[in-house]
């Protein structure tokens, strides 16, 4: 990991993100948006999880000449055309409502009874913009599962208690943190990064 250039800014302001990004990314020197209070946040309007966060990773690279770590990501449900999609966060209306968002996803999936029929999936999409490069670095990561018919547990957070992984019965809201941190999209597309670090 020597051969990136530090400090490495991550895009958030939440110390807690920025906590569990660290334990992700050992060894590096990390700081967060809110160091620079003055800066405002760009309007992630893309329509993929890939463009939202290198919108995030080369605005904030642009504003500051670091080279800046951005992440986009949520739930995709394939009966639902992969909604919600880049608005999980907002999918009911107001931003960051779990119950309603959760809500929603059941009234949705009502006609999909079947396990079968509610395959879904945790995208997480980080960008790396450097410094000098035209365009970001991408590293996609995904947890396949399904959509339970209600809520399991209340561990974890978003749609969490709804969706069990493959391989599992219970939903993350139940199941071990342990065992979602090994298996997550998160955790998945950090381990693509790392591997990809040293050749930077």
């Amino acid at each position: 990991m020597t051969h990136l250039p530090q400090p490495l800014l991550v895009a958030t302001r939440n110390a807690h993100k920025l906590a569990e990004i660290r334990a992700l990314l050992p060894g590096l020197d990390l700081i967060g948006t809110d160091a620079y209070p003055h800066v405002p946040d760009p309007v992630e309007d893309g329509l993929t999880f890939e463009a939202n966060a290198a919108i995030k990773a080369l605005a904030w690279r642009d504003a500051t000449g670091l080279p800046a770590l951005a992440d986009d990501s949520g739930l995709a449900v394939d009966a639902l055309g992969g909604a919600p999609g880049v608005n999980s966060a907002r999918y009911a209306g107001t931003h960051g409502d779990t119950a309603a968002n959760n809500a929603k996803l059941l009234r949705a999936l009502a006609p999909y009874p079947a396990p079968g029929q509610r395959a879904a999936r945790f995208v997480c999409v980080l960008a790396l913009a450097l410094p000098g490069e035209p365009e970001p670095r991408l590293f996609r990561g995904e947890c396949h599962g399904r959509i339970l018919p209600a809520p399991q547990g209340d561990h974890g957070f978003g749609y969490d208690p709804l969706f069990a992984p493959d391989g599992h019965d219970r939903s993350f809201g139940l199941l071990p943190e342990a065992v979602k941190a090994a298996i997550s999209h998160r955790a998945r597309a950090f381990a693509r990064l790392r591997a990809a670090l040293p050749g930077i």
